[in-house]
């Protein structure tokens, strides 16, 4: 795999900020929350990367068997 992907990280993360700055906020408090928020995701991966991978999250249908469901 080319590095191409980490140009356009590049582009749209100068979008973002750029986005961000227009609509009020200051460029150097963008970065910082960048920064926190990327270590927030660096501990919710590490916890767990792929969440769809976990087969033991099954998701249940409820079941119909409650009294009024044989009216």
């Amino acid at each position: 795999m080319s590095d191409a992907w980490r140009k356009e990280l590049r582009l749209k993360l100068e979008d973002l900020v750029a986005t961000l700055v227009v609509a009020g906020a200051k460029q150097d408090d963008v970065f910082d929350a960048l920064v926190e928020e990327i270590g927030y995701l660096r501990t919710a991966c590490g916890r767990d990367p792929d969440p769809a991978e976990d087969q033991r999250a099954v998701v249940e249908e409820p079941a119909n068997d409650w009294p009024a469901a044989d009216k």
